[in-house]
């Protein structure tokens, strides 16, 4: 049994006037504790993949297997649970909300879930260390570096200690020094169990995959 099976998906989009097809009949699975690069060039479909993934966006064709539940023959809100429970996402544009504090970001996923505020604070103090901010909890996002942005954002999407953890271009917007360090970061939490699913179009990042799936043209070409 794999942990993740990708069997047979495609993903038209439909235009007012054409169609385009972004995902072609792509098959493959993934497995617990692997760090899997997902690696093209920009419009090959690869974020398009990872959010069909991530239960984020419904295939045209096809199914998911999470853990074995087909992930688009749930309910939307049963979609909602399984992410909070088995899937953190890092977004490409980090997706913090601007007018909380990096303690209250970190935080939302617990809320959601109806955590106790006690573990939140317990859970959020443990993250935020893990990823070096504890000296910066009462400060808001546009008082970060883009680094620190995309670690409060790797801490926001670990928080709930998913098996699963999905990286939209981690590094894509920071200089080579950071992007080195979040790369760390997160084979740092593969290699303690969590399975890493990474986007990205510099084949430099990819050194601590186990495995590279390539993307061209909404095909997988390996």
């Amino acid at each position: 049994m794999h942990l993740i099976e990708v069997n047979n998906i495609s993903k038209i989009y439909n235009g007012k006037r054409t169609k385009v097809t972004a995902i072609k009949h792509m098959d493959f699975h993934i497995d617990d504790g692997e760090f899997v690069g997902i690696m093209g060039q920009s419009g090959s479909g690869k974020s398009t993949l990872l959010s069909i993934i991530g239960g984020l966006n419904k295939p045209s064709d096809g199914e998911v297997l999470i853990d074995t539940l087909d992930v688009y023959g749930l309910s939307s809100e049963q979609r909602t649970d399984l992410r909070s429970e088995y899937i953190g996402i890092i977004f490409q544009s980090f997706q913090l909300i601007p007018y909380l504090t990096v303690d209250e970001n970190v935080k939302l996923p617990m809320a959601v879930a109806g955590i106790k505020e006690k573990k939140q604070k317990e859970m959020a103090d443990s993250v935020i260390e893990k990823v070096g901010l504890s000296d910066k909890k009462t400060m808001l996002p546009d008082q970060l570096s883009g680094g620190e942005q995309e670690r409060v954002a790797i801490a926001r999407a670990i928080v709930n200690n998913p098996p699963i953890l999905l990286a939209d271009e981690p590094t894509g917007n920071l200089d080579s020094q950071t992007s080195s360090e979040i790369m760390d970061l997160l084979h740092d939490l593969n290699k303690k169990g969590q399975t890493v699913i990474m986007v990205t179009h510099n084949e430099n990042m990819l050194k601590n995959a186990t495995r590279i799936i390539r993307v061209q043209d909404g095909l997988c070409v390996n």
